[in-house]
């Protein structure tokens, strides 16, 4: 069928954008179909005619109407009766992009991108409000974090909020809490390793750190998942610092979530 996507974006009103290279003009009736991984569920949209003699087009979808749900769609083109895969020539996103899109409040997240295979798929997943990780290191005996606030609806401007950094390992009694730096949608925290080893039993267990920010209901886990790295646990590999003799290490859970580990 010859079409292949050369970019890709869903856009801040979760309408997908695409720009197609074709061999054949799109006809009437032609149909965008989406099918989810593993239940073979599908959703089809007609597409509008692209003209006689034009080589590339555009199509844009509204996503919302179309009630998809969590996971993985595959995208294929279906004309005169023959459906084929579509593939994809896009590289990726911009990370300013998604950093724009996760400023809106919502309940899903659409993104589109390509397979290792090279086609074009959307993945969706709920849309909780977050804090994003973009940065963490160890200095003079510290822990510092710093990130963006996702999905919360806030403003990305120069209000200052208070915040709180609180890290948590299941006892209630043995949080430990320190102020951060919350302005618009960015946000900066630090805090002793002395103190995460002092609250830490036999000097041996796993953190996780929440942000708490005034204006934002409910505690904001620490993650890092708006880029394109899945499976951090694996991947993304910090250095430790020694406290006293116990090493203490950021490191990420199979959610991709921020835990920060002593004596591992």
């Amino acid at each position: 069928m010859g079409v292949v996507v050369t970019d890709a974006e869903v856009t801040l009103a979760d309408v997908l954008s695409l720009r197609l290279s074709i061999a054949e003009p799109l006809a009437d009736g032609a149909r965008l179909i989406l099918r989810l991984r593993g239940s073979g569920e599908e959703r089809r949209v007609t597409l509008g005619a692209s003209g006689g003699r034009t080589r590339d087009a555009a199509v844009a979808v509204s996503l919302a109407p179309l009630d998809l749900g969590p996971g993985r769609w595959d995208a294929y083109l279906e004309q005169d009766g023959v459906r084929a895969r579509i593939q994809s020539v896009d590289p990726g996103f911009s990370l300013d992009r998604l950093d724009a899109y996760a400023l809106g409040r919502r309940t899903l997240a659409y993104r589109a991108y390509r397979t290792r295979n090279g086609f074009l798929a959307l993945k969706i997943e709920p849309a909780e409000p977050g804090a994003d990780v973009r940065a963490v290191w160890f200095r003079e005996g510290r822990f510092e974090v710093t990130g963006l606030l996702a999905y919360t609806g806030l403003d990305d401007d120069d209000e200052h909020r208070r915040a709180t950094l609180a890290l948590r390992n299941g006892d209630p009694d043995a949080t430990v809490r320190v102020a951060a730096t919350v302005q618009g949608v960015r946000f900066h925290a630090a805090l002793s390793l002395c103190d995460v080893l002092a609250a830490t039993p036999d000097s041996q267990g796993s953190w996780e750190p929440y942000l708490e920010v005034d204006g934002v209901e409910g505690a904001l886990p620490l993650g890092a998942r708006l880029d394109d790295v899945e499976g951090k646990r694996r991947r993304v590999h910090y250095p430790r610092a020694l406290v006293d003799g116990v090493p203490i290490r950021p490191s990420f859970t199979p959610g991709d979530e921020l835990l920060l580990e002593v004596g591992a």
